[in-house]
């Protein structure tokens, strides 16, 4: 049996009035997952459970069949992973955005998109700045970055793109160990207002680094690999290191495609192409994309539609295509991890559709992929761990 999972990632949404009433989902053209969801299985499935913070890293651990009450430590773990840090036993792990703030306002949790090298950059003032306090810090992709402190900590964060037009004075770290944090954030305000990347953005009218937000803390994890849980040897396409870092963490090999951004504008085509190939030499092949809920994040209707219709059109039709040629022996599934609504402009817990064709996978509510349809259905999923020995065993 050959296996294919395609992670349109937030791509689940609410009705929009601009869309006459209608989801991302239901207005797009998706054909390919239509004929996934009119051939096979359509449910849903609820990924993050109702005491784990609402987010990639949480539901695509539910997805991979890994329970998040068992094995969740935080987000930024599963990326200090996927860039292999030194870390010890005793460091805590953050994420560290580059965020943009204009007077005390959570404006921008990207920094405009800044870019790998500006990022970089930045990163790299930052470590001359911050030296005497005495941290980690990691370069990681475009505004995403991990920061290491060692102690003894029990903090409360949020995640910057849940704060979004908000004060960030309300929102800063809390806890035992959050004045050492919020220390570190100060400075950083103060060293990148000389900093020259933002001074050239500033020129070219860009949104600045301004801060740093940390959040998604956590020691690193321990899980049990894949193979050794469900027989298979896996590999996972993405460009978003939380991803790689579990697909490290359970085993899997992670395969790299040029041009992936986990932007809208990243190379679908590739990511397409690259897991064709992959499934001549892996048993399940991993396709893992961001854009749809960059689009969520900034409200970008038409944004969210394309990158769910270059999707369909450049990674499930070939890959579709190509498990063909195994003749009855393969599965596919689509689904998002979570829902990234363009109204809330962040993730929520609510369950997500998806659809399964392929071997032993018969119609039973037939229609298209969307959230009505799955909804719809006699299909619901309450704990996402369970979904992934569904797909691999049902007969």
């Amino acid at each position: 049996m050959k296996y294919a999972i395609i992670i349109p990632d937030g791509a689940a949404d609410l009705p929009q009035e601009t869309l006459g009433g209608k989801t991302p989902l239901q207005v797009a053209q998706t054909p390919n997952m239509d004929a996934i969801a009119a051939a096979g299985r359509i449910g849903t499935v609820c990924n993050i459970p109702d005491d784990k913070p609402a987010g990639s890293d949480v539901a695509i651990l539910s997805v991979l069949g890994y329970d998040p009450c068992e094995f969740y430590t935080g987000r930024a773990p599963l990326e200090a992973a996927a860039m292999n840090l030194p870390v010890t036993d005793n460091d805590w792990i953050f994420r560290c955005n580059l965020v943009t703030v204009i007077e005390g306002i959570m404006e921008d949790n990207s920094a405009g998109h800044i870019s790998n090298k500006e990022g970089a950059a930045v990163i790299e003032a930052l470590k001359k700045g911050l030296d005497p306090t005495g941290v980690g810090l990691y370069p990681g992709v475009g505004y995403r970055h991990i920061m290491t402190v060692a102690g003894d900590m029990n903090v409360t964060t949020i995640p910057p793109h849940d704060i979004l037009g908000q004060p960030i004075a309300k929102n800063l770290p809390t806890g035992t160990g959050s004045e050492k944090l919020r220390e570190i954030m100060q400075l950083a305000n103060i060293v990148l207002k000389d900093c020259e990347i933002n001074a050239v953005r500033r020129d070219l009218g860009e949104n600045e680094a301004t801060d740093i937000w940390l959040w998604g803390e956590g020691k690193m994890p321990t899980l049990p690999s894949f193979k050794d849980r469900f027989g298979l040897r896996g590999a996972a396409i993405t460009a978003v290191d939380l991803v790689r870092g579990i697909s490290m963490l359970i085993g899997w090999d992670v395969l790299e495609v040029e041009g992936a951004t986990g932007y809208v504008e990243t190379n679908y085509a590739g990511k397409g192409q690259r897991a064709v190939k992959a499934i001549d030499d892996y048993d399940l092949v991993f396709v893992h994309i961001e854009a749809p809920d960059e689009a969520g994040h900034n409200a970008d209707i038409k944004g969210k539609v394309h990158a769910i219709e270059q999707i369909d059109q450049h990674i499930v039709a070939p890959v579709i295509e190509r498990l063909k040629q195994e003749g009855d022996d393969w599965r596919v599934m689509v689904l998002p991890d979570h829902p990234t609504p363009l109204d809330v402009r962040t993730h929520t817990r609510t369950a997500v559709p998806f659809a399964i064709a392929g071997k032993r996978m018969e119609q039973v509510v037939p229609g298209q992929f969307d959230e009505i349809t799955a909804e719809e259905s006699d299909l619901h999923i309450p704990k996402g761990s369970g979904l992934m020995e569904f797909f691999l065993t049902v007969r």
